[in-house]
């Protein structure tokens, strides 16, 4: 808060300079450009039309000062908060309602200090800063600026009574104007001072004293105050020097903020930027991006961003047109964040800061005058008249004739931070989306039933009376094609079969010493729930994926969870699953609803103890909320992601085979990971493949989507079958198809994976149908550490143990002595007495 206002001709030399650190300036005599942080005074003697008033705040001007014959010709065209009043003290009683309530200051001239008048003038304008210019060539004195400020006005002083000396008769030091307000309520007096970048982030806490702050003010340096060693001039042996770049008083005058350049190695005397920890967000990346501009090795992907403008723009372009057809909340903020990386790195390359960067948002925000706001040709999109809103929003194409294209990588010869690029993907803000399915499940927690059938409406747009269907299911609900259920009895037959196969029946018995008998052994989970996408899609595959093996694992309790369609039924094809199954309820909800209700139970829908199933973004976050859970004792099968695809192709892969099944995942969603590992495939080879995925993408009715999934999918190209395997390790795919010469010799050297499709004639589809394996499977990168769906998972194992008493003979002092060793006195006991009663 500005405690005075200095009145200058001209804005130059080490006075303007010490006065712009503490305040903003009165400019009586502006010219352009504007230093910052400027009040431009137009007098009488100015043109004050609006033509020549509007300039001067649209090039950065806080306010400017007008005479109350112009203020009232521009009042509603010119923001109040940008316009101050300039008065003599015989018109004050000119000011009528309309134009006080206009401006946001008075400047008010006066031939002497006359308090009584002030504080009338004060009171007057009560919602304005009062500031007054005494037409006398006698000098104020530090009295006269503090009886002015107790009646709620500010002095303003010309630069010609203003030095960076020693106060006289004839001038008054900056440093002791700025000083006269200020109070300490410490009895050492000494003022809190928090040290911040440019930008306003902190740096640390220190203090500052009278002889401190007139050191800052006219130096321009870091100088504070130790409580032990006295004056501090920060950076005077460390070289960690501060150029001042303001310093702000707090509203009640007893606490100072100076904002710094920061030099060095930062500001704690730990080595770091801050005392509260390391920078993040943007000045986190700032810092990065200018250490990678000065020490990136030649020839890696960050040097050839600062060096190829060419590539820069490419990428700028690529980031800012996939923020565009974002949609979400999370993939508005991924994509934004990708654009300004690419932009800092190009302000970085050009020696611009992000001080820079606010500084011309500031002065955008203080023009008054507005642009029509219209895009420039190139970039606009004539709308249709009207179209229907799809069920789901797919971003709009802006030339549908355009080839889809992935994007292409050479392996060979980068360095590992390109590497890593390669196998990123996008951030799941997993925290952010709990918190949103936190009042959800909060709600079938506290109300159950009620509240399940108020979300059901809400996001499902289903009235329904029950929450659940019972077996026996009728017939009538499971009506479908021939061919349809005959389909499902195959993919039922094979799903079957190889999940039978992995029944853990057996019980595991080993005798680790003479008498002393452990054991394992296998038990279903008792009660089971099985998420089924559904709503707009018809998903019997997932029910069949997820109720088969949880039937053959010997479930007590199958519960189904499948949104409904409008009308409240469940899809016959679901429902005969559900039938093949057994499945022992079917609850009629989708999201993060039936999770809920699933977890903790409700009047109708039963409790289950672990919940499988794939899901948005919402069922996802849902299952991760209930696992943490202690009251809803519940676990979870995996953490779930987009949809997902590594292809390894060599020389003799079939072009057209290789690109439907591309195709076949991109088609899952525009968030769909799309990978193709190209081995030493020729440029030919290479277009004859990109050719077939243009050309069989064009001729699906989800072309729209496949538009956008391919457009982030990436050509990886690799020298040989090894690299290209590493490579795929690291990824972890959800699905990894082996278009290889001898394939199944390959498989062994597969160590994280989802599920793999060896050879030509084994699309994934396949698997994700009716071949045998599950299609629920770890993604995201999952694969390194959990395996899909499989009928173990249905399953937990029990241990047991079983000693004779001459076993305990041989073990119980073991035992015992461990126990002794740790403390635990009641362990070694239950040894002991036992031990006691052999007569050993």
């Amino acid at each position: 808060m500005t405690r005075f206002l200095p009145l200058l001709d001209v804005p130059q030399g080490d006075l303007f300079n010490a006065l712009s650190r503490i305040g903003p300036v009165l400019l009586s005599n502006p010219s352009l450009p504007l230093p910052p942080n400027s009040y431009v005074l137009l007098n009488e003697n100015t043109s004050n039309e609006l033509d020549h008033i509007i300039p001067w705040l649209d090039e950065g001007a806080e306010k400017v000062v007008l005479p109350l014959s112009s203020a009232k010709e521009v009042i509603g065209l010119i923001p109040q908060e940008r316009l101050m009043l300039l008065l003599d003290a015989v018109s004050v009683s000119a000011v009528s309602d309309k134009v006080r309530n206009a401006v946001s200051g008075v400047l008010l001239k006066t031939p002497e200090i006359d308090l009584d008048l002030i504080s009338s003038v004060s009171n007057f304008f009560s919602k304005s800063a009062i500031f007054v210019l005494v037409d006398s060539p006698d000098l104020p004195s530090i009295f006269n600026i503090r009886s002015l400020l107790q009646a709620g006005a500010n002095l303003v002083l010309p630069s010609s009574q203003l030095t960076l000396d020693i106060s006289s008769s004839t001038h008054l030091n900056v440093g002791d104007v700025f000083l006269a307000p200020i109070n300490s309520d410490r009895a050492d007096g000494l003022f809190p001072t928090i040290v911040s970048t440019e930008t306003g982030h902190s740096l640390g806490l220190v203090y500052s004293s009278i002889e401190s702050l007139r050191e800052s003010i006219i130096t321009g340096k870091g100088v504070y105050q130790s409580r032990k060693h006295g004056l501090w001039r920060k950076g005077e042996t460390s070289g960690s020097t501060q150029e001042v770049v303001s310093i702000r008083l707090d509203c009640d005058s007893d606490s100072l903020e100076f904002r710094v350049i920061q030099h060095g190695s930062g500001f704690c005397h730990l080595g770091r930027q801050s005392c509260f920890g390391e920078a993040s967000g943007l000045p986190l990346l700032e810092r990065t991006l200018r250490s990678r501009f000065e020490s990136a090795p030649a020839g890696s992907y960050t040097k050839r961003l600062f060096n190829d403008p060419d590539l820069l723009r490419s990428k700028i372009m690529e980031e800012a047109d996939e923020l565009c057809r974002a949609d979400t909340e999370y993939e508005v903020a991924f994509e934004a964040a990708d654009l300004i990386y690419f932009a800092l790195t190009k302000c970085t390359a050009h020696g611009v800061s992000i001080a820079d960067i606010e500084r011309s948002l500031d002065k955008k925000a203080k023009r008054v005058t507005r642009r029509a706001g219209n895009a420039k040709p190139q970039w606009s999109t004539p709308k249709p008249a009207s179209a229907p809103t799809p069920a789901t929003y797919i971003p709009p194409v802006d030339d549908p004739n355009a080839p889809i294209r992935m994007r292409t990588a050479v392996l060979a010869g980068i360095s590992e931070e390109e590497r890593a690029l390669l196998l990123r993907r996008p951030v799941l803000k997993s925290d952010e989306m709990i918190e949103k399915v936190k009042p959800i499940v909060s709600e079938i927690r506290a109300r159950g039933d009620a509240a399940l059938l108020e979300f059901t409406v809400k996001f499902d747009k289903a009235e329904l009376l029950s929450t659940c269907m019972f077996p026996p299911y009728s017939k009538e609900s499971m009506e479908i094609s021939p061919n349809v259920k005959d389909a499902i009895d195959k993919a039922y037959s094979n799903i079957r079969k190889f999940h039978a196969a992995q029944v853990d029946g057996s019980t595991l018995k080993v005798e680790t010493m003479p008498g002393v008998v452990c054991s394992r052994f296998a038990r279903a989970i008792s009660r089971v729930g099985l998420y089924i996408p559904g709503g707009t899609a018809i998903l019997p595959s997932t029910a069949l994926m997820l109720g088969i093996p949880a039937q053959v694992a010997g479930c007590e309790e199958i519960v189904f969870a499948t949104p409904p369609r409008p009308d409240g039924s469940i899809s016959p094809e679901v429902m005969y699953v559900a039938h093949l199954i057994g499945a022992s309820a079917i609850l009629k909800a989708g999201g993060a609803q039936a999770v809920a209700a699933m977890a903790y139970g409700t009047e109708t829908v039963p409790k289950v103890d672990k919940i499988f199933g794939p899901g948005n973004q919402w069922v996802t976050a849902a299952k991760m909320l209930v696992q943490n859970d202690t009251d809803a004792l519940v676990s979870i099968d995996m953490p779930a992601g987009p949809s997902e695809v590594l292809v390894i192709a060599d020389h003799t892969a079939n072009s057209a085979f290789v690109a439907a099944d591309l195709l076949s995942q991109a088609e899952h969603g525009i968030d769909s990971q799309v990978v193709l590992v190209a081995v030493n495939l020729s440029t030919e080879h290479l277009e004859q493949i990109e050719n077939e995925v243009d050309k069989q993408a064009r001729a699906l009715s989800r072309v729209d989507i496949v538009r956008q999934s391919v457009a982030k999918s990436l050509i990886v190209q690799t020298t040989s079958v090894e690299e290209a395997i590493e490579y795929s390790n690291d990824y972890a795919p959800e699905h990894l198809i082996l278009h290889l010469e001898n394939a199944p010799d390959k498989v062994q050297l597969i160590t994280n994976a989802g599920s793999v499709f060896v050879g030509p004639f084994t699309p994934e589809s396949c698997g994700d149908y009716a071949s045998g394996t599950n299609h629920t499977l770890p993604t995201n990168g999952y694969a390194r550490q959990f395996s899909g769906v499989n009928t173990l998972s249905f399953q937990k194992h029990i241990t047991s143990q079983e000693i004779t008493s001459d076993g305990l003979k041989g073990l119980g002092p073991i035992v015992a002595t461990l126990a002794d060793c740790e403390g635990l006195q009641a362990h070694a006991n239950a040894i002991r007495i036992r031990l006691g009663t052999m007569n050993l």
